[in-house]
Parts: C-alpha cells; sequence; structure tokens
C-alpha cells in the first residue's frame, strides 16, 4: 500500500494494498476501495461509499459529500461507484437522500472531466462521458454510452437516453432521446472588426481601413465566404493575408 504521510485515513475505511493515496487525502470510515484505484492529491472520499477497481480520483474531487439539499438532516445516504472511471479535478458527487431513494450511482468506464457535478440520487450508466463543468441536479438519469457536453445543466428528474450527445453550453429542461445529437441553437454573429482593440495594438488608420473593407466583403456583401476570400486575397497588406490564410485553413466554418 502507498499511503502519503500526510494522508489521513479513518478508522474503519477499506483500502487494498494495491491502492495509492496521494498527499492530503481523506477516506472517510465509512469508504469502502476497491484494488488497485489511485487518490492523486487532495481528495476527499466520505460518507457510505462503495467504490470499485482502477478508479482514479485526480485532486480536489469530493465524492461521498452530503447532499445539496436543504431537507437532508445527516441520514446514513449512500454513494456507489463501479469500476474503471477517471475522476478529474473538482468534480463533486453527492450522495443520495432519504426521500429519492437513498443512493446516487455512477456506473463503469466514464470519464468526468473538470468540475462536473453530479447531484444527489442522480444515476450514471456505464461509459459515459461528461464534460467540464456539465451539471446534474438531483435524481437525474444518464443512460449509458451518453455525453453531456461541457457547461451544461440537466434539470432534476431529467433522463439522458442511451448513446446521447449534449452540445456543450446546453440547459436540459426536459427527456433527452436515445441515439440524438440534442444542442441549443447558436446564433453567434460577428459584427465587424474590434476596432478599439486593435487600435490600442497600434494599428494605424491604414490598416484598419484594409480590414474594415475585407470584413465588409466577408460578412455584409452579398457573397458567399469562398467568394469573399478571393476578393480578399487581393488586398493589399499582412492583415488581409493573414485574414485570408486564416479562412483557408478553417475546417468547421467561420462565424458571420
Amino acid at each position: 500500500m502507498s499511503i502519503h504521510p500526510s494522508a489521513v485515513i479513518a478508522a474503519g475505511a477499506v483500502v487494498p494494498d494495491s491502492c495509492t493515496v496521494g498527499p492530503f487525502c481523506t477516506v472517510g470510515p465509512e469508504v469502502v476501495l476497491g484494488e488497485n484505484c489511485v487518490l492523486i492529491s487532495h481528495v476527499v472520499l466520505d460518507g457510505r461509499t462503495r467504490i470499485g477497481a482502477r478508479n482514479v480520483f485526480h485532486p480536489f474531487c469530493a465524492v461521498g459529500v452530503s447532499p445539496q439539499d436543504l431537507k437532508y438532516g445527516g441520514e446514513p445516504t449512500e454513494t456507489e461507484i463501479g469500476d474503471g472511471n477517471t475522476i478529474r479535478e473538482n468534480v463533486t458527487i453527492s450522495r443520495g437522500t432519504v426521500g429519492g431513494g437513498g443512493v446516487t450511482r455512477l456506473g463503469s468506464g466514464c470519464l468526468l472531466m473538470a468540475s462536473v457535478h453530479i447531484g444527489h440520487d442522480s444515476y450514471v450508466g456505464s461509459h459515459c462521458i461528461l464534460a467540464n463543468a456539465a451539471t446534474l441536479a438531483g435524481h437525474v438519469v444518464i443512460e449509458d454510452y451518453a455525453t453531456v457536453g461541457a457547461f451544461s445543466p440537466v434539470h432534476q428528474h431529467c433522463t439522458v437516453g442511451k448513446y446521447a450527445f449534449i452540445g456543450g453550453g446546453t440547459i436540459v429542461t426536459q427527456d433527452v432521446l436515445p441515439f440524438s445529437l440534442t444542442s441549443a441553437r447558436r446564433e453567434n454573429k460577428a459584427f465587424g472588426i474590434n476596432k478599439i482593440g486593435l487600435t490600442r495594438r497600434g494599428f494605424t488608420p491604414e490598416r484598419l481601413a484594409v480590414l474594415q473593407k475585407a470584413f465588409r466583403m466577408l460578412l455584409a456583401a452579398k457573397m458567399n465566404t469562398s467568394q469573399a476570400l478571393e476578393k480578399i486575397k487581393g488586398l493589399e497588406g499582412e492583415d488581409a493575408a493573414l485574414l485570408a490564410a486564416f479562412l483557408e485553413r478553417s475546417h468547421r466554418g467561420v462565424i458571420k
């Protein structure tokens, strides 16, 4: 067993010899770890928490902590985690509540990226990906092989179906169909050149005039991007050349 001297393992905790517990980790008295788990550093495992094998906990994650529910009164509820999960920095997983069934569950083979939150009494299946700052309220169900994009909150009692993909920044307030690609509308728009910022960076009026002409071609003229690109290539100066090169190497298209 590899346990750093600064780690605190409470009496009653089960930590197999194959596990590694890094600096400043705390493991509560009712935590049971499976074989070959790694707590890198500053990890908090608390409550009645049962964890399978080969899970990796990155710094500052907190698992099995008390639920963010004002009705919770310290009841002995639980957290269950399967095998082979990667739990990145600042992830929080709350244990269950009596009113919600008493258990928060995470399956196996999942990737929880930085700052993910799994609320009380939620169920996350196996082989799921929760991207950075994906946030599950209480009583959420994420079925197997689903992906929740970055900065996407999922409302209480919603279900995300099997193999679904939720695009980043999508607010989920109803169930998400299995097999679906579900995303918020993206109505981003470019409004011309960053004139004030460019002036502060020392751009001369002549350089600004060339860029304004290029952006009129790109945004205001009745030309598609390919047609505007050919016109921009005919303008003089390094700024027009930089803009043209950017357009040429864009793989996903540009915001206009």
